[in-house]
């Protein structure tokens, strides 16, 4: 699996989204409650932009009158036709075993962490004598 470095975390606003164009798919990372969750930026009923989608709570009813939200913002309620989607693992509420959004995992790594990269570049000693420079390889 390929490792993309797509923004700073402070270039997506708590509650807010960007989009970002990898490997010819748009994917939408979203900045929940101190958390980051990327989706395919296509709703799979009609291929709606699910960074237009409502980050909506969980609602549940012990009984008439009575109601609870959990998991506040962490659903997404597609724009066009209003299906909803786990944003932590891109199942749907109303079906999911069969319809899901993709979803892809998020890592947040300190930029002096990415500086030491995977890769690292070959180097020689080097020495100057009577003005010529000479490398030892």
């Amino acid at each position: 699996m390929a490792r993309h470095i797509v923004a700073r975390t402070s270039d997506i606003p708590p509650g807010g989204n960007k989009v970002f164009g990898i490997e010819g798919r748009d994917i939408v990372v979203f900045h929940v409650n101190g958390e980051f969750f990327a989706l395919l930026n296509r709703c799979p009923h009609e291929g709606a932009p699910l960074e237009k989608a409502a980050c909506v709570a969980r609602l549940t009813s012990p009984e008439p009158g009575v109601y609870h939200r959990s998991r506040v913002g962490e659903l997404l309620r597609c724009p066009w036709h209003g299906w909803e989607f786990d944003m932590r693992n891109g199942q749907s509420w109303f079906d999911p075993k069969r319809v899901k959004v993709r979803s892809y995992p998020v890592a947040i790594e300190s930029g002096e962490e990415l500086q030491k990269g995977p890769y690292v570049a070959e180097t020689f000693p080097v020495r100057v004598e009577d003005s010529y420079v000479i490398i030892e390889t």
